[in-house]
């Protein structure tokens, strides 16, 4: 173990999850159109394209926290890290937003019968599936925020 802490480092994870978070309710429920969010699971030609552009609204939503970040506190943006860390948030955020993909996964790891609780007309909110895709993207902000984190 490192006797040696960076407390620069320890708090810039913070502050960059939290970022990354606020930009992900934003752009997750706010930016997303209601076609995306209908088309994205498809698995047609349509349903990738209107998956892909949530993901890249979603993205510049994110970038767009963290250059507000940079210029309220200062910290510098634009390294490797920061493009690797938005990079795996974005690959696994369109992994999971084609839904039949992290419905899979549920149903391996034994989380199928939550993956389908709640009622369709409530979806996507109130649903196993919206609570097991929303608590899928944060475990990957976290992943995305220590990698940003390590640029510093």
């Amino acid at each position: 173990m490192n006797d040696h802490v960076d407390f620069s480092a320890v708090l810039t994870f913070p502050v960059i999850f939290c970022a990354l978070y606020a930009a992900h309710q934003v752009g997750d429920h706010w930016v997303q159109t209601h076609q995306q969010a209908c088309d994205k699971g498809q698995r047609t030609a349509a349903g990738r394209a209107a998956c892909l552009l949530h993901v890249a609204t979603l993205t510049a939503t994110k970038v767009m926290a963290l250059l507000a970040l940079a210029f309220v506190t200062g910290m510098p943006l634009g390294s490797w890290a920061m493009y690797a860390g938005l990079a795996v948030d974005a690959v696994s955020h369109y992994w999971a937003d084609r839904r039949w993909t992290l419905q899979d996964l549920a149903e391996r790891v034994g989380k199928g019968d939550f993956y389908r609780y709640g009622l369709p007309e409530a979806a996507p909110c109130g649903t196993g599936a919206y609570a097991l895709d929303q608590s899928w993207h944060v475990g990957w902000l976290f992943v995305a925020s220590l990698i940003i984190s390590k640029g510093f």
